[in-house]
């Protein structure tokens, strides 16, 4: 079976060199915030160029913590897409806040951003663009369409990590960037992880303060905060990992382009690349569409490839949100590509002979029809 992601093969790649970053974790005694993630910490910084980045719990927490940092909350409105992980509304609401959706450009799968000023109220305090499956939104009408209304943007860029758009990485190119290391991720622990990255050093205090329980100095509680740290043990995994995201993502570009290249199943919709920087999609996940995909799945299953359905409900027909009053045909193109889209193996470790068995039983999947 060819899985969807297999991270076995990963560490066997940088086993070594894992083992030896945790073991002086285990050796120091320093197990909560110590030296591991202030480097962690300050690498990132230097990666993504940016004045601060706080490692956080996961990428959830980072969501949340990031919208209360900005002081949105109970009563405000922001303004995001159906077409995600359940944690970005899960984070508006957490904080007493309301998710305001915007349907999704049918190309790229981002919020779509000439659909979002009609959606702005007196309410409205924040957008949160997601760079979903790794391509990044079109940031610069997000950026000025915010700069119009004087609104916050808070980036989910929890998949897309190393990606870029216009010379800045994502996450780094509104107020406050948000990200998951969760283990499947382009930059992936062994376990959760998060980080919130900002320019503002007024946003990253008060950020600092709520990942530990609203305190600069501890038992000194200046706030109501979190307990949401990034681990020791896993900023001594992400250390090692940093190094080599680059090249990782460049693997995936190029896993990407023979995918795109090689399949040719009539009625397939292959992911489309909406701009033209090196890094401005990633491909944490390559997603296909097809109308009939629940017999597509079936038969690459019986030809031992995972797939995968990212996500069988938009969120705004989810039972959690149901209180916000959306009903069924509100977003027709999230909603259509929760019915058509699903994904195919993707990792970089992923063998050329593996992609060509994958891309044939794909193309084969027609004459199976007949």
């Amino acid at each position: 079976m060819i899985s969807l992601i297999d991270l076995k093969r990963q560490y066997q790649n940088i086993s070594q060199e894992i083992l030896d970053s945790v073991k002086e974790v285990f050796e120091s005694g320093q197990y909560i915030l110590g030296p591991k993630v202030a480097e962690f910490e300050k690498k990132c910084a230097e990666y993504l160029n940016v004045n601060h980045a706080i490692g956080v719990g996961n990428g959830t927490d980072a969501l949340v913590i990031a919208l209360e940092s900005v002081g949105i909350g109970k009563g405000d409105e922001v303004i995001t897409t159906p077409f995600t992980f359940f944690a970005t509304a899960e984070a508006i609401v957490r904080v007493g806040a309301r998710p305001v959706f915007v349907d999704i450009d049918p190309l790229s799968y981002n919020i779509d951003p000439e659909k979002i000023e009609e959606k702005i109220t007196e309410r409205t305090k924040a957008i949160i663009p997601v760079h979903i499956f790794g391509q990044v939104c079109d940031m610069k009408k997000i950026v000025q369409i915010a700069k119009k209304y004087n609104l916050y943007i808070i980036e989910d860029a929890c998949q897309a990590f190393g990606a870029e758009f216009e010379g800045k990485k994502a996450g780094t190119i509104g107020d406050v960037g948000c990200f998951s290391f969760f283990p499947t991720k382009n930059l992936g622990g062994f376990g959760d992880g998060g980080l919130i990255v900002t320019d503002s050093d007024e946003i990253a205090s008060k950020a600092r303060m709520l990942r530990q329980h609203g305190s600069k100095k501890k038992y000194f509680n200046e706030m109501i905060g979190f307990n949401s740290r990034l681990d020791e043990v896993q900023a001594a995994i992400l250390l090692v990992k940093l190094k080599y995201i680059d090249s990782w993502n460049r693997r995936r570009i190029e896993i990407a382009q023979k995918f795109s290249q090689e399949l040719k199943l009539d009625g397939l919709v292959t992911p489309k690349k909406c701009n033209s920087f090196e890094f401005g999609h990633i491909y944490h996940l390559y997603i296909l569409q097809h109308e009939k995909r629940e017999k597509l799945m079936e038969y690459l299953a019986q030809k031992g490839i995972a797939t995968g359905i990212y996500y069988p409900v938009p969120l705004h027909l989810t039972k959690a949100l149901s209180f916000l009053g959306y009903k069924e045909g509100d977003f027709e193109i999230a909603e259509k590509l929760c019915k058509k889209s699903f994904a195919i193996p993707m990792f970089p470790e992923l063998t050329d002979e593996e992609i060509e068995y994958i891309t044939t039983s794909i193309n084969q999947f027609g004459g199976s029809l007949q």
